[in-house]
């Protein structure tokens, strides 16, 4: 298993299909790294024989051009909108990340997104998890996909 090369194909598949953004990826990192200034986080449990969450990190900027893009309207600020969308692009990306996961024989369960707002958090998880962490560019700037896990296979 490849786990940053698969979040790398997951979101790109989705960003040059769904956006029709060409994303430019970062090497994976595997434990603490890749952070980004984030104002808007959706993430979504998994269940399964992989447990733990898929989160996209976002900072606002990045967050509404995703948004425009996706819906094909200017967004301004972070409203519903965006925290729907930014909640979709981290479902699409853990249905592809599902998808290749069959293909090594591994189960995986999705949970429905939630998307938090703010200047000041932080997301934790489960203790004992592996981080496995992709830093992504387009135009308008970087923001980050993570996944939080642990393996029962």
């Amino acid at each position: 298993m490849d786990i940053g090369q698969d979040i790398i194909n997951a979101a790109t598949d989705v960003f040059s299909t769904m956006l029709m953004i060409d994303l430019v990826a970062g090497e994976p990192i595997e434990g603490a790294g890749g952070e980004v200034i984030s104002n808007i986080t959706s993430m979504l449990g998994l269940g399964g024989d992989i447990r733990g969450m898929l989160a996209v990190h976002c900072p606002a900027v990045v967050a509404m051009a995703i948004t425009s893009g996706f819906l094909g309207m200017d967004v301004d600020s972070l409203n519903e909108d965006v925290k729907d969308a930014i909640g979709e692009i981290a479902n699409m990306i853990a249905g592809n990340l599902k998808s290749s996961f069959a293909g090594y024989d591994v189960k995986v369960e999705l949970a429905i997104p939630t998307s938090i707002v703010g200047e000041s958090y932080r997301v934790g998880g489960m203790l004992g998890t592996r981080r496995v962490a992709v830093l992504f560019g387009m135009e308008s700037g970087q923001f980050l996909v993570e996944l939080k896990y642990v393996m029962d296979k």
